[in-house]
């Protein structure tokens, strides 16, 4: 599987180098996308009362003449609607001079149930939003008992946003070619794509030498290579230490879960610095996880200088406020692998510029956040839908201002670096919609920090692993469940 995700401008552009390179041309490539759609109705759908192709004036519609030419070669029965020819001279003008269906125009389509639907209208390029003729098309399609088959991107959405321009085609199936497309994966694009299918039609992979994407689909093809795995000749200590932040008396709960997520990923040794009024809470609940009180800036002083952690994750349950911020900027400041989630994040909401300022003075990037949503827009205040529609480049824009790696939770959890790259997460689950679940992620992701891990490969690492722990425990998972489901896990990630 390969994780690269074009958006529709470097799509054209892996299509013109392809061109360039020869011996196909642009008319080839047409023929082989929709060979490649026909083959899926008829593979599939062989039985359909009959199929309906919308056709637009643009490559999209190209596609849609060269599906109809080949279904009507097939001996199904084809109604082909349009009402834009495309220009002439165009890779899309050869493909409709050379379809034998007569086209109708779009006013008259009405789909039979039982039919198929396929989508050639606008595709990935699509800029503004679907009105007249085509949006009622799109809807009575919709409102049909029908198959709906999108080719490259259901008509109506943005390519790069998965945001909805007017009437979007509400797919079940959506055909796409070389590459994702980022809509594939964001949401709402994603819900309205349907299942998707990347067919190969030519392009080959040198390509993206030239293109050098940075987004990526969070698979474990992008990072498993820099899972850690321990040597024949390693002790707990080689094996990484993270430390965890606990909360007051109250509010224990949280890190602990966050402790027990780092050392089920793996690292060698946890330890709990738990202020003095929560000893005796942490106490009774630890076994593996080791404790320590630290409720003053010598008594972390001591620990950081004598036990040496190779990550730490201040924020769950902690509490908000100046002592959670000086904590955070002491540890920025030693250029340690921090996880900051939950409590941690709020605590900076006014205070934001000192911890991007102390992030920014570090050599290499070891900071990570954690926001969901709400955190993000108090973190990130500057970074909105409004003024950037694309979460992908909302989360770049965040990693650049905090010179950190973000973990922009959500059902399509997006993962950014400072240096642009990005990936979007692919099976996340409304499983992990439960209390403490966040915290697990944290834990995950300073444990396979310490044990080597890069920043960025260990957040995406985390929260892939995260997403198929709670997906492998299924309904009625509780946070407390996620560790041991994440052991497993990693352990089938490391068989051959």
């Amino acid at each position: 599987m390969s994780y690269e995700i074009l958006t529709p401008e470097e799509m054209s552009e892996a299509d013109r180098l392809t061109i360039v390179a020869g011996p196909m041309d642009g008319y080839g490539l047409m023929l082989r996308a929709g060979y490649a759609v026909a083959r899926h109705a008829l593979n599939h759908h062989a039985d359909a009362r009959a199929f309906h192709i919308l056709c637009g004036p643009g490559n999209n519609g190209g596609d849609g003449y060269v599906v109809a030419s080949l279904l009507t070669e097939s001996g199904v029965k084809v109604h082909l609607w349009s009402d834009d020819k495309p220009k002439a001279g165009s890779d899309a003008a050869f493909a409709r001079r050379d379809c034998r269906v007569k086209a109708a125009p779009l006013s008259s389509f009405k789909p039979e149930a039982g039919s198929v639907v396929i989508d050639a209208l606008f595709g990935a390029g699509l800029n503004k939003p679907v009105t007249g003729k085509a949006a009622g098309a799109i809807e009575r399609s919709n409102a049909a008992a029908v198959t709906r088959i999108a080719i490259d991107v259901p008509s109506g959405l943005d390519g790069t946003t998965g945001i909805p321009l007017g009437a979007v085609f509400k797919a079940d199936c959506t055909i796409t070619f070389f590459r994702k497309k980022p809509t594939h994966l964001l949401y709402p694009g994603r819900s309205l794509c349907g299942d998707v299918i990347v067919a190969d039609i030519g392009l080959q992979d040198d390509v993206l030498a030239a293109i050098q994407p940075l987004c990526f689909e969070n698979t474990p093809q992008l990072w498993r290579a820099e899972l850690p795995s321990p040597d024949v000749d390693t002790h707990k200590y080689k094996r990484g230490h993270v430390a965890v932040f606990s909360g007051g008396a109250t509010s224990t709960g949280a890190a602990r879960l966050a402790a027990l997520a780092a050392a089920r990923s793996g690292t060698g040794a946890v330890t709990l610095l738990s202020p003095a009024e929560s000893l005796a809470a942490n106490a009774a609940h630890l076994t593996s996880i080791m404790l320590s009180r630290c409720e003053t800036d010598h008594e972390l002083r001591t620990f950081l200088d004598k036990r040496k952690p190779s990550a730490i994750v201040l924020g769950p349950g902690f509490g908000i406020g100046a002592r959670a911020r000086a904590i955070a900027l002491a540890l920025v400041k030693e250029q340690l692998h921090l996880v900051l989630d939950a409590d941690a994040i709020t605590s900076f909401q006014d205070h934001r510029d000192e911890l991007f300022a102390a992030s920014h003075r570090t050599t290499k990037i070891r900071l990570v956040l954690t926001p969901h949503e709400g955190e993000f827009k108090r973190l990130f205040p500057d970074i909105s839908e409004d003024n950037t529609p694309s979460k992908v480049e909302r989360a770049r824009a965040a990693a650049r201002q905090a010179n950190a790696v973000v973990i922009y939770k959500g059902a399509d959890t997006v993962i950014a670096s400072p240096d642009g790259r990005a990936a979007i997460n692919g099976n996340g689950t409304p499983l992990l919609a439960t209390a403490g679940s966040g915290d697990v992620l944290s834990g995950i992701t300073a444990g396979l920090m310490a044990q080597g891990m890069p920043a960025f490969e260990a957040a995406c690492a985390a929260v892939h692993i995260h997403a198929q722990a709670a997906l492998d425990l299924d309904f009625g998972l509780i946070a407390e469940d996620l560790p041991a489901g994440v052991a497993k896990v990693i352990a089938r990630l490391h068989r051959p």
